[in-house]
């Protein structure tokens, strides 16, 4: 049987794994998906197979979501109230909402991009990059290899 030679798997850059998790793809192959849920990164990429588990986003997300929405919600504001003459009621009811939506909008891909810079750094277990998944044989399927004493070998 040739065996034939897989090429070692390369780690993605900095700049490209960083925006393959701000759009919520996997940092290492960019096809899989990053987030099973909201904020909820999955145990590995069902494309590549990256181990994702043991990534320490924690707390810097929203501390790069706070100084961006405080830096453009604190122009904004300033812009306002030194052009405009803006009821205080309408004030009160637009800057918080907006606030909320953009801090809302940006915390997941903030964190997508947290977790790229990781992988990309080799940090928190990301130092060890996926081999390819094999493609399942003829002799290999999900519940056992067949065989005598396997699902096919028995009549």
């Amino acid at each position: 049987m040739p065996t034939t030679q897989t090429p070692a798997p390369t780690r993605t850059g900095l700049i490209r794994a960083m925006a393959r998790g701000f759009i919520g793809r996997c940092p290492h192959c960019g096809e899989g998906k990053l987030f099973g849920r909201f904020l909820k990164v999955r145990p590995e990429c069902e494309a590549c197979g990256l181990a994702l588990h043991h990534h320490r986003a924690d707390d810097l997300p929203p501390y790069v979501v706070i100084f961006i929405v405080a830096h453009i919600v604190g122009y904004l504001i300033l812009e306002t109230e030194t052009a405009y003459e803006v009821p205080l009621w309408v004030e009160m009811g637009v800057w918080p909402a907006f606030t909320l939506l953009l801090a809302l909008g940006l915390l997941q891909p903030v964190k997508g991009a947290v977790v790229g810079l990781q992988y990309a750094l080799g940090m928190h277990g990301f130092a060890a990059l996926p081999r390819g998944r094999p493609a399942p044989g003829p002799e290999e399927t999900r519940l056992a290899p067949a065989g005598p004493g396997g699902p096919a070998g028995r009549t």
